[in-house]
């Protein structure tokens, strides 16, 4: 069975689809990446859907559950090199792809999650009774 590769990148865990998604490699990919996850403690996945020339509904159904599951791992999700024609085919089957946000590059995906993480960040800190306050 081929495996779908997932490279690290700094604080973000880069999953490049390159081949068709059968069944068995979609749930391998979900096991695998979920591992990852955990064991890295990376705040950020992106998968790029770059060489995807169709896309149908078991693969929308994967890519929102990858979503899920990365987002109860602390995890944010966005997915990348959505082609138009697969855009299309998404609205068609009616998958909104919730959870998902999408950049039409890795470069713009990694933004995203930077911008999402520093949110997350400001976020804690204003909740945070304990966090040191500057007084003029």
């Amino acid at each position: 069975m081929e495996r779908v590769p997932i490279l690290k990148i700094g604080d973000i865990l880069l999953v490049s689809i390159q081949l068709d998604m059968s069944d068995q490699t979609a749930v391998q990919l979900q096991e695998d990446l979920a591992e990852r996850i955990v064991a890295t403690g990376c705040h950020g996945v992106i998968i790029d859907i770059t060489a995807l020339d169709i896309v149908d509904s078991f693969v929308g159904r994967m890519l929102s559950t990858i979503a899920s599951i990365s987002k109860v791992l602390d995890a944010e999700t966005v997915v990348v090199g959505m082609r138009p024609a697969v855009a299309i085919t998404l609205v068609e089957l009616g998958l909104s792809l919730n959870g998902i946000r999408t950049a039409l590059n890795v470069e713009r995906g990694m933004e995203l999650i930077a911008a999402a993480r520093a949110d997350e960040l400001e976020y804690q800190l204003d909740d945070d009774p304990d966090a040191e306050t500057a007084t003029p």
